[in-house]
């Protein structure tokens, strides 16, 4: 008996070691670079690039299945989504997209699969288990941005030319309120409770706080960097915590992120990162921030907790998309 009970709490005193030093939340983070057609993969435990996959014609945008399984990717040139396995890179298969593909989201359910085609002005929905194309949604010009609501029953597009962020119904498809922002809005993205949708204006230089109940503007941001015009603060990306208490905007040529008070809507700060940033994501603990800027062929690591930005990882050239593995 005392043979035993000493092997086990050897046992147990060695998984605890090894617990102790194995990484607690490593994810992987996939960014896309549109000019050399690749994805880098970055271990978010090292901050390193560990691989470099060939793509399709200009990647863009990307996101990661909610099982964690599958990368798909916008290749805009060549008209078409690019499905891969997540653990092997391989490229599985292509789903139906229409013309230039630039931004998509998937349903909260892991399908549909919404998809803003910025040539022909449509927002196309495909079923990602059958590969096929379930209807075709005509939008404003030149569509890009799409969020979906965390229940599921409203998908947004925003039209760049047209200037209006779409509220399209999920199970009829058509467009029951179109909102008025500022020029050429690009990224659209909802609290996680529902309560706020926020739409970037990069020409306008703002940001759209929308009660998504009312499809009203209750409050629109605006940005002043000291030092920096205002034609080169160009709000494109937006991610917001969780909790909603903050919020990030990538804002382009300035070659800043700004941090923003999810609650009064207030510029908290202003984070230096590489040259023309696009685009952010979260891992999914919400430990890091990671941009790509686009000139500067890098991705921004940011702290999120301090709000500072810790590093920057050289990857592909002009990185535009950037998505998290879920687990």
């Amino acid at each position: 008996m005392t043979t035993m009970r000493t092997a086990l709490l050897a046992g147990t005193a060695a998984l605890a070691a090894f617990l102790s030093v194995a990484p607690a939340n490593a994810y992987m983070v996939y960014v896309t670079n549109e000019k050399d057609n690749t994805f880098s993969v970055i271990d978010s435990e090292t901050l390193e690039v560990v691989k470099t996959v060939k793509t399709g014609q200009r990647p863009r945008g990307i996101l990661v299945s909610h099982d964690g399984a599958q990368i798909m990717i916008c290749a805009s040139d060549d008209d078409t989504v690019e499905v891969y396995d997540a653990k092997t890179f391989e490229l599985l298969h292509t789903l139906p997209s229409g013309p230039d593909p630039e931004l998509f989201v998937l349903h909260p359910s892991g399908n549909p699969l919404y998809i803003a085609n910025e040539d022909d002005n449509l927002v196309t929905i495909v079923d990602v288990n059958s590969h096929s194309m379930v209807n075709e949604v005509p939008v404003g010009v030149e569509p890009e941005g799409m969020a979906v609501s965390p229940d599921g029953k409203t998908v947004i597009n925003t039209s760049e030319t047209t200037n209006m962020a779409h509220f399209i119904d999920t199970e009829s498809h058509e467009i029951y309120a179109n909102v008025l922002v500022d020029a050429r809005p690009r990224f659209a993205e909802y609290k996680k409770d529902g309560s706020e949708l926020w739409v970037t204006a990069e020409i306008g230089g703002t940001v759209a706080v929308i009660d998504p109940a009312t499809q009203e503007i209750k409050k629109t941001i605006t940005f002043e960097i000291p030092g920096v015009t205002p034609e080169a603060i160009q709000p494109v990306g937006v991610r917001l915590t969780s909790d909603g208490k903050f919020g990030f905007v990538a804002l382009g040529p300035s070659n800043r992120v700004a941090v923003i008070d999810g609650t009064t809507h207030e510029v908290l700060d202003y984070l230096l990162v590489g040259q023309r940033v696009w685009q952010l994501a979260f891992t999914p603990d919400e430990k890091y921030l990671f941009s790509t800027n686009g000139v500067s062929n890098d991705v921004s690591v940011i702290d999120v907790a301090n709000k500072e930005v810790i590093k920057s990882i050289t990857v592909g050239s002009y990185p535009w998309g950037v998505a998290v593995s879920p687990n």
